[in-house]
């Protein structure tokens, strides 16, 4: 879901405020967009109600991403017990004009996958976001 439609809190706006800079502090160019997916029907079908996504744009298509547009999307398990959502995933992909290029997912071997893939240093600073992502939503 946008990232803006879950900033319901000051607690929730806050985490997504602090992992655009995340972020940022990584790939400094980027531009956020913190309602990536459009608001039709077919599209809200699709989108994960248990997720924050963000995208995040750059002036032109980077060589070492190996895409211009980043779609990030934190995804939760929300314990009824508890009333507490947990980040169980960060998953990242990249877009250029022919569409994804890559994916990466720490639900699964935190491998990238696709026609291409950010060069290694690259990789290491995305995986490294994603790290900070679960320190951020799971130790707080």
């Amino acid at each position: 879901m946008n990232a803006a439609e879950q900033a319901t809190n000051v607690t929730v706006a806050s985490k997504i405020a602090t992992v655009v800079n995340l972020f940022k502090s990584e790939f400094p160019d980027a531009k956020v967009d913190l309602k990536p997916w459009a608001n039709d029907p077919d599209t809200r079908e699709l989108v994960d109600p248990d997720s924050i996504d963000i995208g995040f744009h750059f002036p032109g298509w980077s060589r070492r991403l190996q895409s211009r547009s980043i779609l990030v999307q934190i995804r939760f398990y929300k314990d009824a017990l508890e009333a507490s959502r947990r980040a169980i995933g960060v998953e990242a992909a990249g877009f250029d004009h022919r569409g994804k290029q890559w994916r990466l997912s720490t639900v699964e071997e935190w491998r990238f996958e696709g026609a291409s893939h950010p060069v290694p240093e690259v990789g290491e600073k995305l995986k490294h976001f994603c790290r900070q992502v679960f320190e951020l939503f799971n130790n707080a």
